[in-house]
């Protein structure tokens, strides 16, 4: 991820030169706020991309869950916070489910299946959506929901919670280097463990820094957006099952060669069916936590347009569309990547049109470089 992360650190500069706005503490806080949808589709994705699959649908199937939620919690309805998330959740992820099931029965291409779910559960969401006769638009108001996005925690509490998580990643870094150095497997030096930790630490404190600077002109507004919290709970919960557990393994084996999984006793469609539930679960949670940015949901939601950034923000943070490589690390940098790009042209009044073209050029240049990469892999195992 390194060539990446340079990469987008040269964004940025760039950015900031054309706007000296790029790198204020607002306009920060609202990058990452707009990075969070991508990089929870690029989590979706990358569940099925680890098995060489893909979804084409999963920006329609994130519209159907934040249909769902915002018409639950509507005032005709006015159910509970709870039960309406965990329904919307539930529904998407019976989708993802249903479309592995249907993949895996026909032993067909995934993208065969989702590109026809794209266009099923584009209609679905617009049928939810225009249904409830308000113009084809349906207004979030309920506070748990609409505050993922829109409400920010106290700066003391934006402190405990980031120090407390560079504090808890810290320690996961330092033990499993340690346990490698004194199994004697090839490791990082003591010194090279510090330098993570410390840097670790120093980003937690900028960070801190940025969210709790008053970003507001007529009230005070700081800390940090509910949001932000939300995407790293996930992104360690998924990131725990692929690396500590023998899903996410069994995960790689398949994506690596399925044969060879097989002949080893790993029951391939069963591991398959659950990376496309979570795939959807994944697509639900996005789903909500774009309806809260936008305050609602309306028919005209992008679906199509969100499935490729959530694509894009896989393979660019450098996850294989080939299969048996990859990381949901890779969805934070690569999402991080896409809401520079649509922030910083924002602010430099370029269009959408220009916007798109570079994105999907940088995502062409993601791809050329995974092919590069998987070619000469097979050249030094050949050798």
């Amino acid at each position: 991820m390194l060539p990446i992360i340079v990469g987008l650190v040269i964004l940025g500069g760039y950015f900031e030169i054309r706007s000296s706005t790029f790198l204020s503490a607002g306009n920060l806080t609202n990058l990452f706020i707009q990075s969070t949808v991508f990089i929870l589709l690029g989590l979706a994705e990358i569940w099925l991309l680890l098995l060489g699959d893909i979804d084409l649908s999963a920006g329609w199937i994130a519209a159907v869950g934040a249909a769902i939620g915002s018409i639950l919690l509507d005032t005709t309805f006015n159910w509970p916070w709870w039960a309406a998330l965990l329904l919307a959740m539930a529904a998407t992820t019976a989708i993802g489910t249903l479309q592995g099931a249907i993949t895996i029965a026909l032993k067909v291409p995934s993208f065969i299946i989702t590109l026809g779910g794209s266009l099923f559960w584009e209609g679905v969401a617009i049928w939810l959506i225009d249904g409830q006769n308000n113009g084809g638009a349906i207004t979030v108001k309920e506070k748990v929901l609409y505050g993922i996005v829109n409400l920010d925690m106290s700066t003391t509490a934006t402190w405990i919670v980031s120090i407390a998580a560079a504090a808890g990643l810290s320690f996961l870094i330092f033990n499993k280097d340690r346990a490698r150095r004194s199994s004697g497997l090839d490791s990082v030096s003591i010194y090279e463990t510090l330098i993570k930790v410390v840097a670790l630490l120093a980003l937690a404190i900028v960070l801190i820094l940025i969210f709790n600077t008053n970003r507001g002109t007529f009230i005070v507004l700081d800390g940090m957006p509910y949001a932000v919290p939300l995407v790293a709970v996930v992104l360690g919960v998924y990131s725990f099952i692929l690396a500590r557990t023998k899903p996410g393994r069994y995960l790689y084996a398949i994506g690596g060669n399925v044969e060879a999984a097989r002949r080893a006793g790993v029951s391939v469609n069963r591991y398959r069916l659950l990376a496309f539930a979570l795939s959807g679960l994944t697509a639900g949670i996005a789903g909500l936590v774009y309806a809260s940015e936008l305050g609602g949901i309306a028919d005209s939601i992008p679906g199509g347009t969100l499935v490729l950034y959530a694509v894009a923000a896989a393979v660019i943070g450098g996850t294989s569309l080939y299969g048996g490589r990859g990381r949901m690390m890779n969805a934070l940098i690569g999402g991080l990547v896409i809401a520079t790009i649509y922030n910083g042209m924002a602010l430099i009044q370029l269009s959408a049109s220009v916007e798109l073209m570079v994105t999907g050029l940088v995502l062409v240049i993601a791809i050329a470089i995974d092919s590069l990469a998987r070619r000469g892999a097979a050249k030094l195992a050949g050798s």
